[in-house]
C-alpha cells in the first residue's frame, strides 16, 4: 500500500493498494475479486473514517448515514487483487469464505503506511485528519 498524507490537513490519499488472499478454489473469480475489493474498502473505512462521535451528554452525533463517514469510490483507488488458490480440503468444492477476511488487513496496513508517511507511530483508529494532525503536532514538540 502506498499513501500520501497532507501535513497541513491530515488528509490521507491512498495511491495504491494490493490485497492478497487465499481464496480456496475461485469458482467465479470476478465475484471473488469483488468480495475482496469490497471487504478491503470497508477495512479502509474503519482505519481512516468510521468512528462514533458523542457529545458531552453521551448522545451520538453521527447516527445517520448523512453524518457517519464511509469511504466512497472517490476515496479509494482501484484495489488490485491477487487470488491465491489453495483448495480447502474441508469443503466439497474447495472454496473458502472471502467476504469478511479482507476487512482485517487494511487496519494495521494503513496504520503502518500512515506512520511511515508522517514519521509518527499511529496507534489510534480511526486515523481521521484531526488524529493525524495531533500526531504531527506531538512530533514537533
Amino acid at each position: 500500500m502506498d499513501v500520501e498524507v497532507d501535513p497541513e490537513t491530515g488528509k490521507v490519499d491512498i495511491l495504491r493498494y494490493t490485497a492478497f488472499m487465499d481464496v480456496g478454489t475461485a469458482i467465479h473469480p470476478a465475484y471473488v475479486e469483488g468480495q475482496i475489493q469490497g471487504g478491503t474498502v470497508q477495512g479502509i473505512g474503519w482505519a481512516l473514517n468510521e468512528g462514533y462521535i458523542y457529545d458531552d451528554k453521551g448522545a451520538m452525533l453521527n447516527s445517520s448515514f448523512l453524518d457517519y463517514r464511509m469511504p466512497t469510490s472517490l476515496d479509494v483507488p482501484m484495489i488490485d487483487t491477487v487470488m491465491i488458490e489453495v483448495p480447502n480440503p474441508k469443503h466439497p468444492f474447495g472454496v473458502r469464505g472471502v467476504g469478511e477476511a479482507p476487512i482485517i488487513p487494511p487496519l494495521p496496513a494503513m496504520a503502518i503506511a500512515v506512520s511511515n508517511a508522517i514519521g509518527v507511530k499511529m496507534s489510534h483508529l480511526p486515523m481521521t485528519p484531526d488524529v493525524i494532525l495531533a500526531a504531527l503536532e506531538s512530533k514537533g514538540s
